[in-house]
């Protein structure tokens, strides 16, 4: 007679064995396509809340930070103008909303300045200098990479 234990250890196994048999996607047939099967409506999608700081009254202006480094004297608070002046023309210009920033790049690297209005209605004037390596995008010294690309 088979021993009780093991014949019981069998039947309570055998609901995880009928769940791997369980109907459900049929297995591809070979030289075709596998399809996914969708059933019911298609997910919702959530819309993402705008980041904080929030103007208190839609479309108030708020005033950018200004970067604050003695090697960039020389960017930080100039005109798109002086700055064209100062490394050539920009390899990219991009105007967004009151927004814009420019791209000057050279062997050495590249230097991307931020430009924003400091009041409502005023020139975006340089705000923000970014720098990294034309080879590999690694970040460098903003102020000699700056230095290096002055004309």
């Amino acid at each position: 007679m088979p021993d009780l234990s093991k014949t019981l250890l069998g039947f309570a196994l055998l609901p995880l064995v009928a769940a791997c048999a369980a109907p459900g996607a049929p297995a591809p047939r070979t030289g075709q396509p596998s399809v996914p099967r969708t059933s019911g409506p298609p997910p919702r999608t959530t819309p993402i809340p705008p980041s904080e700081p929030r103007p208190s009254v839609p479309g108030a202006f708020i005033a950018p930070k200004v970067m604050n480094d003695p090697a960039l004297s020389f960017v930080i608070g100039s005109r798109a103008s002086q700055l064209e002046q100062t490394f050539g023309p920009p390899r990219l210009d991009v105007l967004e909303g009151d927004a814009r920033k420019l791209q000057f790049a050279g062997e050495q690297c590249v230097l991307d300045v931020f430009l924003y209005p400091l009041s409502p209605g005023a020139e975006p004037t340089a705000t923000y200098v970014d720098a990294r390596r034309a080879s590999d995008a690694l970040d460098v010294d903003r102020g000699a990479c700056a230095k290096a690309l002055r004309r």
